[in-house]
């Protein structure tokens, strides 16, 4: 069962699907083909991510407990690319770009719609 929620920040709303079980958080995005910009996976609990079996890059955004943005990895390439945040409760993927499109920063707050 795929769990879809809308989150907004910088005044733009972004329908994100929630990995809500150990294996859907193992898969995470791999097989996919793409991210449409305005999606994201939110993995929780999460700080740390890998890019094996990835087709496209991506942005990671981790977050505290209270949603906060604690780090921005952006443009992470498929296949060889990892990124980690200690400390960080979960970690948004987003298509490339999104971070700059979105104008994210840390310390930024995300609020469920």
């Amino acid at each position: 069962m795929i769990c879809m929620e809308k989150f907004l920040i910088n005044g733009s709303e972004l329908e994100i699907e929630i990995a809500k079980t150990f294996f859907s958080r193992l898969r995470g995005l791999m097989g996919r083909k793409k991210l449409e910009k305005g999606r994201g996976l939110l993995l929780a609990p999460c700080n740390s991510i890998h890019m094996l079996f990835m087709r496209f890059a991506i942005d990671v955004i981790y977050l505290d407990k209270d949603f906060c943005i604690k780090k921005i990895a952006r443009d992470v390439s498929p296949w060889i690319g990892m990124s980690v945040c200690l400390g960080a409760w979960a970690a948004l993927e987003l298509p490339s770009g999104e971070a700059q499109r979105l104008k994210l920063e840390i310390g930024q707050k995300f609020t469920r719609n």
